[in-house]
């Protein structure tokens, strides 16, 4: 996209180390920071606030020699304490010690928190900003100031509000930001009060740090902007405490891509570097051990997913009939569901997907449809499972070498006593396969039936064991489709190998083994198709 010599620059600040790092469950090791804040600068961010320094050992130790990234690191802290000067304040002289870029301070900004937190007086508080500024400055350091409770504080004393954020102003700080610290701020709220600090403090010397406990940090986000702030705070994949910060992975396609703010701001974030947001987003789950969300905007799964049948044939015809930004942008790509509600052009445009070319009226599209519609009617779901339904098509046109004959299974599950005398309860299975005239049978344990069931059936599959090496089970689900004692059960299987691709398999049966047993079975399959491997 051209870009207009007249932008103004916007600048993106990550917090994703520090705030993030304050989420339910998330607890980063110093190679985590390293690697995230190497993420962050493949992306593009101007500033990366990096922890707190002296707070914990990893911290300290982040901040204890220079680190080679492009983006300014920053150190996070307090204010002086009340009551203490600049130097004589060891969190304070942490922080100036710290080899960091810049140092963003924290500090009250309603009078309410001054009182009952802080426990000082409101002109104190007013000292220890100035001070702590003015000691950075010297040291050399960029100062940023993040105004705690900025928006409660100006509803309820606005010129206090104020008066805090122009101390650090009129102190030298480069950028004064207004947080919404307990997230309860509305975007024409967030508007109207930016509007009015800009009025005393320059628009490009204001940023933005919004939580989402309404659902709006992003939207609040692009409030303030609208107003005049020129610096948005946030977290990869909105992280942070309680319901988390401003998600920057959704921010930055916004800025990229809507020509309402494409056309009137740059970022440090390249077009290049936005085709690589989705594999970063995914990447920081991965690294937390997380699954990433399916529907998140621009990198979800779902993003660009489409199951009406109505819907798919005008994405095949013109992708813009359904989609607001081309998914290529932002890393993702276009998927057409095939569901129930399918229609020849998801089924079409799955087949085309996967490499198999039939023409729109070949017979065995209909075929194809009307099986995964009755399948569906009794508890399938192909569009959860995208392996299984390549298992079927393939299998409808004879594209599935017979590879092995399950000839039966048996799953135990047994409650004893230890070596160490403690109770216990074991799942065996023994699963029995033909292979042409060789007959295989395989005995493990697991932790439960279906984890023994895996094992024993991928222990030894005679001439295909090798092409299953990698194959590893990564997420299990089950659910049940009616009530009662003959509940039907669902059971989607979540794959991946050696090559980082992953796939869904499903089974259906009124046994949960047996239809966890089908999931397993498709996903060994698919594996060994994937593979190449001959009959």
């Amino acid at each position: 996209m051209a870009k207009n010599s007249a932008c103004e620059r916007l600048y993106l600040f990550d917090t994703t180390l520090r705030d993030g790092a304050q989420t339910n469950g998330v607890d980063f090791t110093l190679a985590d920071k390293l690697a995230i804040a190497h993420m962050l600068d493949e992306l593009g961010i101007d500033y990366v606030e990096a922890g707190y320094p002296g707070a914990n050992p990893i911290d300290t130790n982040f901040f204890a020699e220079r680190r080679p990234v492009r983006a300014r690191l920053t150190a996070f802290g307090m204010t002086r304490r009340p009551g203490r000067s600049a130097s004589n304040d060891p969190g304070l002289v942490a922080l100036l010690d710290a080899q960091a870029d810049a140092i963003c301070f924290v500090a009250k900004s309603w009078d309410y928190h001054v009182w009952v937190a802080l426990e000082t007086t409101e002109e104190e508080n007013l000292a220890s900003i100035r001070d702590s500024v003015r000691a950075a400055k010297a040291k050399g350091r960029e100062v940023i100031l993040d105004c705690e409770h900025f928006f409660d504080g100006y509803k309820a004393n606005p010129a206090y509000a104020l008066a805090c954020a122009k101390a650090a102003y009129d102190e030298g700080a480069r950028w004064v930001v207004l947080c919404d610290t307990n997230g309860g701020t509305l975007p024409h709220e967030v508007e109207h009060i930016v509007s009015e600090v800009c009025k005393v403090i320059p628009g490009d010397r204001v940023g933005i740090h919004a939580h989402n406990d309404t659902e709006q940090a992003v939207a609040n986000s692009f409030a303030a902007v609208r107003a005049g702030a020129r610096q948005i705070q946030g977290t990869l994949n909105g992280l942070g405490e309680r319901c988390g910060n401003a998600n920057l992975v959704s921010i930055i396609p916004t800025l990229k891509l809507k020509p309402e703010y494409a056309d009137k701001f740059e970022i440090g974030v390249s077009d290049e570097a936005l085709g690589r947001v989705a594999r970063i987003s995914h990447g920081l789950d991965e690294l937390l051990n997380r699954a990433p969300d399916r529907h998140a905007p621009y990198v979800g799964e779902s993003a660009f997913a489409t199951k009406a049948g109505i819907h798919a044939s005008a994405i095949v015809k013109e992708p813009k009939t359904y989609e607001h930004v081309a998914p290529e942008r932002v890393g993702n790509k276009r998927k057409l569901l095939v569901s129930d509600q399918s229609g020849r052009s998801n089924v079409l445009a799955e087949l085309e997907r996967i490499g198999i070319a039939l023409d729109k009226d070949d017979a065995r599209v209909t075929r194809l449809l009307d099986e995964v519609k009755e399948r569906e009617a009794i508890g399938y779901a192909y569009e959860a499972a995208d392996a299984s339904f390549e298992l079927l098509a393939r299998r409808m046109l004879g594209q599935v070498p017979h590879y092995f004959d399950v000839e039966k299974f048996d799953v135990n599950v047994e409650q004893r006593n230890n070596a160490k005398g403690q109770r216990v309860t074991v799942s065996q299975a023994v699963v029995k396969l033909k292979i042409g005239d060789e007959e295989l049978i395989s005995v493990a344990e697991g932790i439960g039936p279906v984890n023994a069931l895996d094992l024993a059936l991928r222990k030894d599959l005679g001439k295909y064991q090798s092409y299953i090496t990698g194959l590893t089970l990564t997420d299990y689900r089950v659910r049940i489709l009616n009530g009662g004692t003959q509940a039907v059960t669902r059971v989607l299987i979540e794959s991946t190998d050696e090559t980082g691709d992953h796939w869904r398999t499903v089974g259906v049966s009124a046994n949960i083994i047996d239809a966890s047993f089908q999931a397993l079975m498709d996903s060994v399959v698919y594996k060994l198709v994937k593979s190449g491997a001959p009959a």
